[in-house]
Protein backbone atom coordinates (compact mmCIF):
# COMPACT_ATOMS: atom_id res chain seq x y z
CA UNK A 1 0.00 0.00 0.00
CA UNK A 2 1.31 3.43 -0.90
CA UNK A 3 1.52 5.45 2.28
CA UNK A 4 1.39 8.92 0.80
CA UNK A 5 -0.73 11.91 1.87
CA UNK A 6 -0.04 13.34 -1.60
CA UNK A 7 -1.87 10.40 -3.23
CA UNK A 8 -4.81 10.52 -0.86
CA UNK A 9 -5.41 14.26 -1.24
CA UNK A 10 -6.12 14.00 -4.95
CA UNK A 11 -7.01 10.34 -5.49
CA UNK A 12 -10.21 10.69 -3.49
CA UNK A 13 -11.53 12.78 -6.39
CA UNK A 14 -10.92 9.84 -8.73
CA UNK A 15 -12.84 7.52 -6.42
CA UNK A 16 -15.58 10.05 -5.63
CA UNK A 17 -15.49 12.70 -8.40
CA UNK A 18 -18.84 14.15 -7.36
CA UNK A 19 -17.01 15.42 -4.26
CA UNK A 20 -15.85 18.56 -6.09
CA UNK A 21 -19.26 20.24 -6.04
CA UNK A 22 -19.53 19.68 -2.29
CA UNK A 23 -16.01 20.93 -1.63
CA UNK A 24 -16.66 24.02 -3.73
CA UNK A 25 -19.85 24.64 -1.73
CA UNK A 26 -17.85 24.44 1.51
CA UNK A 27 -15.35 26.91 0.04
CA UNK A 28 -18.12 29.34 -0.92
CA UNK A 29 -18.02 28.83 -4.71
CA UNK A 30 -21.15 27.84 -6.63
CA UNK A 31 -20.56 24.91 -8.99
CA UNK A 32 -23.53 22.77 -9.96
CA UNK A 33 -23.20 19.03 -9.23
CA UNK A 34 -21.88 17.24 -12.34
CA UNK A 35 -24.31 15.02 -14.22
CA UNK A 36 -21.48 12.72 -15.34
CA UNK A 37 -17.71 12.48 -14.88
CA UNK A 38 -14.89 11.18 -17.05
CA UNK A 39 -11.43 10.51 -15.64
CA UNK A 40 -8.90 11.77 -18.19
CA UNK A 41 -5.21 10.93 -18.68
CA UNK A 42 -3.01 12.95 -16.35
CA UNK A 43 0.00 13.11 -18.69
CA UNK A 44 0.50 16.66 -20.00
CA UNK A 45 3.88 15.96 -21.58
CA UNK A 46 4.76 17.84 -24.75
CA UNK A 47 6.50 16.34 -27.80
CA UNK A 48 9.81 17.69 -26.49
CA UNK A 49 11.32 15.71 -23.62
CA UNK A 50 9.75 17.64 -20.73
CA UNK A 51 7.31 15.64 -18.67
CA UNK A 52 4.47 17.48 -17.02
CA UNK A 53 1.85 15.53 -15.11
CA UNK A 54 -1.13 16.79 -13.14
CA UNK A 55 -2.13 14.73 -10.09
CA UNK A 56 -5.78 14.08 -11.04
CA UNK A 57 -7.72 15.29 -14.06
CA UNK A 58 -11.49 14.99 -14.45
CA UNK A 59 -14.00 16.08 -17.06
CA UNK A 60 -17.20 17.12 -15.28
CA UNK A 61 -20.43 17.25 -17.25
CA UNK A 62 -22.48 20.09 -15.75
CA UNK A 63 -25.96 19.52 -17.16
CA UNK A 64 -26.97 22.43 -19.36
CA UNK A 65 -23.73 24.27 -18.63
CA UNK A 66 -20.49 23.74 -20.52
CA UNK A 67 -18.39 20.78 -19.32
CA UNK A 68 -15.58 21.65 -16.91
CA UNK A 69 -12.04 20.29 -16.69
CA UNK A 70 -10.98 19.85 -13.06
CA UNK A 71 -7.28 19.45 -12.25
CA UNK A 72 -6.64 18.43 -8.63
CA UNK A 73 -3.16 19.03 -7.20
CA UNK A 74 -1.96 17.85 -3.77
CA UNK A 75 0.57 20.33 -2.41
CA UNK A 76 2.72 19.41 0.59
CA UNK A 77 4.82 22.56 0.87
CA UNK A 78 5.46 25.94 -0.69
CA UNK A 79 7.11 25.69 -4.09
CA UNK A 80 7.93 28.92 -5.98
CA UNK A 81 7.99 26.99 -9.27
CA UNK A 82 4.47 25.61 -8.90
CA UNK A 83 2.40 28.64 -9.99
CA UNK A 84 4.13 28.64 -13.38
CA UNK A 85 3.46 24.91 -13.73
CA UNK A 86 -0.18 25.40 -12.79
CA UNK A 87 -0.53 28.19 -15.33
CA UNK A 88 0.96 25.86 -17.92
CA UNK A 89 -1.53 23.14 -17.01
CA UNK A 90 -4.43 25.54 -17.42
CA UNK A 91 -3.34 26.83 -20.83
CA UNK A 92 -2.45 23.33 -22.04
CA UNK A 93 -5.80 21.89 -20.99
CA UNK A 94 -7.70 24.76 -22.59
CA UNK A 95 -5.74 24.30 -25.81
CA UNK A 96 -6.04 20.50 -25.90
CA UNK A 97 -9.65 20.02 -24.80
CA UNK A 98 -11.17 23.42 -25.69
CA UNK A 99 -12.89 23.40 -22.31
CA UNK A 100 -12.55 25.79 -19.39
CA UNK A 101 -10.06 24.46 -16.79
CA UNK A 102 -10.40 24.67 -13.01
CA UNK A 103 -7.58 24.01 -10.53
CA UNK A 104 -8.24 22.71 -7.00
CA UNK A 105 -5.20 22.56 -4.68
CA UNK A 106 -5.48 20.41 -1.54
CA UNK A 107 -3.10 21.07 1.39
CA UNK A 108 -2.52 19.71 4.89
CA UNK A 109 -0.98 22.76 6.52
CA UNK A 110 -2.33 26.27 6.78
CA UNK A 111 0.80 28.11 5.61
CA UNK A 112 0.96 26.12 2.36
CA UNK A 113 -2.78 26.51 1.79
CA UNK A 114 -2.66 30.30 2.24
CA UNK A 115 0.38 30.49 -0.04
CA UNK A 116 -1.35 28.44 -2.75
CA UNK A 117 -4.51 30.58 -2.54
CA UNK A 118 -2.72 33.85 -3.37
CA UNK A 119 -3.49 35.20 -6.84
CA UNK A 120 -0.33 35.10 -8.97
CA UNK A 121 -0.01 37.53 -11.85
CA UNK A 122 2.14 36.82 -14.88
CA UNK A 123 3.45 39.57 -17.14
CA UNK A 124 4.77 43.09 -16.57
CA UNK A 125 3.28 44.90 -13.56
CA UNK A 126 1.84 47.67 -15.72
CA UNK A 127 -0.13 45.13 -17.79
CA UNK A 128 -0.40 41.61 -16.28
CA UNK A 129 -0.96 39.07 -19.03
CA UNK A 130 -2.88 36.60 -16.87
CA UNK A 131 -3.77 35.90 -13.25
CA UNK A 132 -3.65 32.43 -11.68
CA UNK A 133 -6.22 31.94 -8.93
CA UNK A 134 -6.63 28.31 -7.83
CA UNK A 135 -9.34 27.10 -5.49
CA UNK A 136 -7.67 25.79 -2.33
CA UNK A 137 -8.93 23.30 0.27
CA UNK A 138 -6.95 23.02 3.49
CA UNK A 139 -7.11 23.19 7.28
CA UNK A 140 -7.92 26.89 7.10
CA UNK A 141 -11.28 26.38 5.41
CA UNK A 142 -12.32 22.71 5.56
CA UNK A 143 -14.72 21.72 8.36
CA UNK A 144 -13.58 19.91 11.50
CA UNK A 145 -16.06 17.02 11.65
CA UNK A 146 -16.22 15.22 15.00
CA UNK A 147 -19.92 14.31 14.98
CA UNK A 148 -20.62 10.84 13.47
CA UNK A 149 -23.98 12.12 12.21
CA UNK A 150 -22.18 14.76 10.14
CA UNK A 151 -19.66 12.17 8.88
CA UNK A 152 -22.55 9.94 7.82
CA UNK A 153 -24.13 12.73 5.80
CA UNK A 154 -21.18 12.90 3.41
CA UNK A 155 -18.42 10.31 3.83
CA UNK A 156 -16.34 11.60 0.93
CA UNK A 157 -16.29 15.18 2.22
CA UNK A 158 -15.60 13.97 5.77
CA UNK A 159 -12.67 11.89 4.48
CA UNK A 160 -11.08 14.80 2.64
CA UNK A 161 -11.66 17.11 5.61
CA UNK A 162 -10.01 14.53 7.90
CA UNK A 163 -6.95 14.33 5.65
CA UNK A 164 -6.56 18.12 5.60
CA UNK A 165 -6.78 18.27 9.41
CA UNK A 166 -4.09 15.65 10.05
CA UNK A 167 -2.26 17.93 12.53
CA UNK A 168 -5.39 19.33 14.20
CA UNK A 169 -5.62 19.04 18.00
CA UNK A 170 -9.05 17.50 17.35
CA UNK A 171 -7.68 14.70 15.15
CA UNK A 172 -8.44 12.04 17.76
CA UNK A 173 -12.13 12.94 17.83
CA UNK A 174 -12.16 13.27 14.04
CA UNK A 175 -10.74 9.76 13.57
CA UNK A 176 -13.03 8.23 16.18
CA UNK A 177 -16.12 9.71 14.53
CA UNK A 178 -14.98 8.17 11.23
CA UNK A 179 -14.54 4.64 12.62
CA UNK A 180 -17.88 4.96 14.39
CA UNK A 181 -19.57 5.48 11.03
CA UNK A 182 -17.45 2.98 9.07
CA UNK A 183 -18.45 0.16 11.43
CA UNK A 184 -21.96 0.29 9.92
CA UNK A 185 -20.91 1.20 6.37
CA UNK A 186 -21.03 -1.45 3.60
CA UNK A 187 -17.57 -2.98 3.25
CA UNK A 188 -17.26 -2.07 -0.42
CA UNK A 189 -17.55 1.61 0.55
CA UNK A 190 -15.63 1.43 3.82
CA UNK A 191 -12.50 -0.33 2.53
CA UNK A 192 -11.34 2.40 0.06
CA UNK A 193 -11.97 5.08 2.68
CA UNK A 194 -9.90 3.23 5.30
CA UNK A 195 -7.03 2.95 2.80
CA UNK A 196 -7.30 6.60 1.74
CA UNK A 197 -7.15 7.79 5.33
CA UNK A 198 -4.12 5.58 6.01
CA UNK A 199 -2.42 7.13 2.98
CA UNK A 200 -3.47 10.63 3.93
CA UNK A 201 -2.10 10.38 7.46
CA UNK A 202 1.30 9.30 6.12
CA UNK A 203 3.95 9.45 8.85
CA UNK A 204 2.12 11.96 11.04
CA UNK A 205 1.58 10.91 14.68
CA UNK A 206 -2.14 10.52 13.96
CA UNK A 207 -1.30 7.52 11.74
CA UNK A 208 -0.52 5.39 14.80
CA UNK A 209 -3.87 6.30 16.36
CA UNK A 210 -5.68 5.43 13.14
CA UNK A 211 -4.00 2.03 13.03
CA UNK A 212 -5.15 1.30 16.58
CA UNK A 213 -8.70 2.42 15.85
CA UNK A 214 -8.83 0.26 12.71
CA UNK A 215 -7.58 -2.74 14.68
CA UNK A 216 -10.11 -2.26 17.50
CA UNK A 217 -13.17 -0.63 15.91
CA UNK A 218 -12.97 -2.14 12.41
CA UNK A 219 -12.00 -5.73 13.12
CA UNK A 220 -13.91 -6.86 10.00
CA UNK A 221 -11.39 -5.04 7.80
CA UNK A 222 -9.20 -7.27 5.63
CA UNK A 223 -6.33 -5.75 3.63
CA UNK A 224 -2.58 -5.27 3.62
CA UNK A 225 -3.02 -2.66 6.36
CA UNK A 226 -5.11 -4.97 8.53
CA UNK A 227 -2.66 -7.85 8.02
CA UNK A 228 0.19 -5.56 9.02
CA UNK A 229 -1.73 -4.50 12.11
CA UNK A 230 -2.40 -8.12 13.04
CA UNK A 231 1.28 -9.01 12.51
CA UNK A 232 2.26 -6.13 14.78
CA UNK A 233 -0.26 -7.32 17.36
CA UNK A 234 1.10 -10.87 17.23
CA UNK A 235 4.69 -9.61 17.58
CA UNK A 236 3.72 -7.38 20.49
CA UNK A 237 1.87 -10.26 22.16
CA UNK A 238 4.85 -12.55 21.68
CA UNK A 239 7.21 -9.99 23.22
CA UNK A 240 4.90 -9.52 26.21
CA UNK A 241 4.71 -13.29 26.64
CA UNK A 242 8.49 -13.60 26.61
CA UNK A 243 8.83 -10.78 29.15
CA UNK A 244 6.30 -12.43 31.48
CA UNK A 245 8.13 -15.74 31.16
CA UNK A 246 11.44 -14.13 32.08
CA UNK A 247 9.91 -12.33 35.07
CA UNK A 248 8.29 -15.54 36.31
CA UNK A 249 11.64 -17.35 35.96
CA UNK A 250 13.43 -14.71 38.04
CA UNK A 251 10.85 -14.94 40.82
CA UNK A 252 10.88 -18.74 40.70
CA UNK A 253 14.68 -18.91 41.03
CA UNK A 254 14.70 -16.45 43.95
CA UNK A 255 11.94 -18.37 45.69
CA UNK A 256 13.72 -21.73 45.26
CA UNK A 257 16.90 -20.20 46.66
CA UNK A 258 14.96 -18.98 49.72
CA UNK A 259 15.49 -15.29 48.97
CA UNK A 260 12.73 -12.95 50.11
CA UNK A 261 11.35 -10.64 47.40
CA UNK A 262 9.74 -7.45 48.75
CA UNK A 263 6.61 -6.18 47.00
CA UNK A 264 8.50 -3.24 45.47
CA UNK A 265 11.09 -5.57 43.91
CA UNK A 266 8.38 -7.98 42.73
CA UNK A 267 6.52 -5.12 41.05
CA UNK A 268 9.73 -3.91 39.40
CA UNK A 269 10.39 -7.34 37.95
CA UNK A 270 6.86 -8.11 36.75
CA UNK A 271 6.32 -4.67 35.20
CA UNK A 272 9.55 -4.69 33.17
CA UNK A 273 9.09 -5.39 29.43
CA UNK A 274 12.73 -4.97 28.36
CA UNK A 275 13.98 -8.46 27.52
CA UNK A 276 17.67 -7.47 27.73
CA UNK A 277 17.22 -6.15 31.27
CA UNK A 278 15.20 -9.21 32.28
CA UNK A 279 17.92 -11.52 30.92
CA UNK A 280 20.47 -9.61 32.98
CA UNK A 281 18.34 -9.86 36.14
CA UNK A 282 17.87 -13.59 35.51
CA UNK A 283 21.64 -14.10 35.48
CA UNK A 284 21.98 -12.07 38.69
CA UNK A 285 19.18 -14.06 40.37
CA UNK A 286 21.29 -17.23 40.09
CA UNK A 287 23.99 -15.86 42.45
CA UNK A 288 22.45 -12.86 44.30
CA UNK A 289 22.18 -13.15 48.08
CA UNK A 290 19.23 -10.74 48.24
CA UNK A 291 16.63 -9.18 45.93
CA UNK A 292 18.52 -5.89 46.07
CA UNK A 293 21.60 -7.58 44.58
CA UNK A 294 19.57 -8.46 41.47
CA UNK A 295 19.42 -4.72 40.75
CA UNK A 296 22.79 -3.82 42.34
CA UNK A 297 24.46 -2.53 39.19
CA UNK A 298 21.39 -0.73 37.82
Amino acid sequence: MVSSPHEAMHRIFQDRPELFSRVSEVLGIDFSPPTSVTILPTDLTEARPLERRVDTLLRLEMGDDEPLLLAVEAQGKKDPAKPASWAYYASYLLTKYRLQPMLLVVCQDRATAEWAARPVRFGPPQWPLLTLRPLVAGPHNMPVITDPAEVNKDLALATLALITHVTSPDIGAILKSMTTVLRDTPHAIAYPIIELIAQGLGKHPAAALWRKLVAVDLSFYKSSLSEELRDEGRAEGQAKGEAKGQADAILFILARRGIDVPDEARERITSCDDLDILHHWLDRALTASSADEVFADE
